[in-house]
């Protein structure tokens, strides 16, 4: 396998180029940003990490004001003083329109909100997802995680290599661009140690007395890491419903793939035997999930009580609440747990995410449905 093509994505960006003088693809590193944007029609691209092309950049407004049609810029946050003259252009040059790609920065997200509020808009590009690669390869991407160099390796070790390298370059490069005062080793350590909690609800002062440092620098280095888009922190649902609920975050690294390198684990039989492997199918069909549903981070939660009740993945559509839980299970149950978030989330839908094959109801409105099943909405539940 090489290239696969995402006709989705690529639809939607093109109807956000269609719309605004300024679309941004984000993303983390090597989930096909570049792959995409050279798919459109564009009239002129521009790589910051070509020598030439930064070159050519070093004097902006000379080289870009002349250009029409559409300008791809790509690795944007390596030159973010860039926003004020792309305002400058986009409001005096009605024939250009720009396409910038970049692996999220804080400076990138914090500029163009500044320089190009109303004028621009963004499309967040993860991996690959099974709508890309087909059902039938769920086993593969979901080891493999979706970014496409390591999902299209010719073998699993070279998958394996390619994502070692991967973290490797990360921490030793990327992160030391973004914030210097951070050691790649320190990274790198800290990044196996989350992996640890993936899926779990994370003390930050917990997990600073593990690692030998304070709270405030937990949440920074996950800040940093959420940044990237290599993990997503999930935010508790508040309700008052008189019962005590969970108010810490939980956080999940996103891909699959980095999340079995950082815990060792190379193939199917040894995620299989693995203690994180409950944890690893709760983490892979959440961010499927997450993806299908295309809503903002910040719009999405989880529900806990402090008595047991709990809920993986909570949103609000059209004024109503609607629900999943992630089980890995051959034929998961009607539980009290189910029934009990049902009421005190007034829930229109519960789906129950597993891997297997046959979708089946466990109550009028509770829905077991296998991943490889899940379309692009979840309106049929009460077909």
């Amino acid at each position: 396998m090489s290239f696969i093509p995402r006709k989705k994505d690529s639809q939607d960006v093109q109807k956000l180029i269609s719309l605004f003088p300024l679309t941004a693809i984000l993303g983390p590193r090597q989930c096909g940003k570049t792959t995409l944007a050279k798919t459109l029609d564009y009239n002129h691209y521009f790589d910051l990490e070509n020598p030439r092309d930064a070159a050519a950049l070093e004097q902006p407004q000379l080289a870009l004001e002349d250009l029409e049609g559409l300008i791809v810029i790509d690795e944007i946050q390596r030159t973010p003083n860039l926003f004020p003259l792309l305002r400058h252009l986009v409001d005096n040059r009605p024939s250009q329109k720009y396409l910038i790609l970049g692996s999220a920065s804080p400076d990138l997200l914090q500029q163009s909100a500044e320089s190009l509020a109303g004028r621009i808009s963004y499309f967040m590009l993860g991996g690959l997802t099974l709508s890309d690669v087909g059902p039938e390869n769920l086993k593969s991407l979901w080891l493999r995680g979706g970014l496409p160099k390591s999902y299209t390796a010719r073998t699993d070790d070279e998958s394996v290599l390619w994502r070692q390298n991967y973290i490797s370059t990360f921490v030793e490069r990327d992160i030391p661009q973004l914030v210097m005062s951070i050691p790649s080793r320190s990274v790198r350590r800290f990044w196996i140690m989350l992996s640890h909690y993936h899926g779990q609800v994370i003390n930050y002062s917990a997990l600073g007395r593990s690692f030998g440092i304070s709270d405030v620098t937990v949440r920074r280095y996950c800040e940093i890491l959420e940044q990237t888009f290599m993990v997503r922190v999930l935010q508790p649902w508040n309700v008052n419903i008189g019962k005590r609920l969970v108010k810490r975050p939980k956080i999940y690294l996103r891909d699959s793939g980095l999340f079995h390198s950082l815990q060792s684990i190379e193939r199917m039989d040894e995620l299989f035997t693995h203690p994180k492997l409950g944890a690893s199918w709760e983490g892979f069909a959440l961010e499927s999930v997450c993806r299908i549903l295309d809503k903002p981070d910040q719009e999405l939660y989880f529900f806990n009580t402090h008595s047991g009740v709990e809920l993986d993945l909570l949103w609000q559509k059209a004024g109503r609440t609607w629900g999943v839980e992630f089980k890995y299970a051959d034929a998961p149950r009607l539980t009290k747990s189910m029934k009990t978030v049902m009421e005190d989330l007034a829930l229109s839908a519960l789906w129950i995410v597993y891997p297997g094959k046959t979708s089946y109801r466990l109550a009028e409105n509770i829905l077991v449905m296998p991943l490889r099943e899940l379309g692009e909405s979840f309106n049929y539940v009460n077909a």
